[in-house]
């Protein structure tokens, strides 16, 4: 399963944390990883490129964290929700025994 952990201040994002496999198909094959994979990539990416709000990332064999600035600007609030629904989509569509997201305040 992969866990997507949203850690928030004060209801603010201040970091992502998505660690593990789906197990939904063999390896190479596993259209979960594959979603989740491209749009936490693809989020950090873009608020690295178009943002001011990003810390950095780091991917190593299945976790992959994203740290952020503590004042969002309102492009990174954007592609965040843009994640969140994104995720929330694939964990409707394929169960909580492929991916879990959940927030943690810290």
């Amino acid at each position: 399963m992969i866990h997507v952990s949203i850690q928030t201040h004060n209801r603010n994002i201040k970091a992502i944390f998505c660690t593990g496999h789906a197990g939904y198909a063999e390896a190479g094959e596993d259209i979960v990883c594959s979603a989740v994979s491209i749009l936490l990539i693809n989020t950090a990416n873009s608020i690295e490129k178009f943002t001011d709000s990003f810390l950095g990332s780091d991917e190593d064999d299945g976790v992959l964290s994203l740290v952020l600035k503590d004042d969002l600007d309102e492009k990174a609030l954007v592609l965040l929700d843009s994640l969140i629904l994104g995720l929330t989509t694939v964990q409707n569509e394929y169960g909580n025994e492929y991916l879990v997201v959940e927030y943690k305040e810290v």
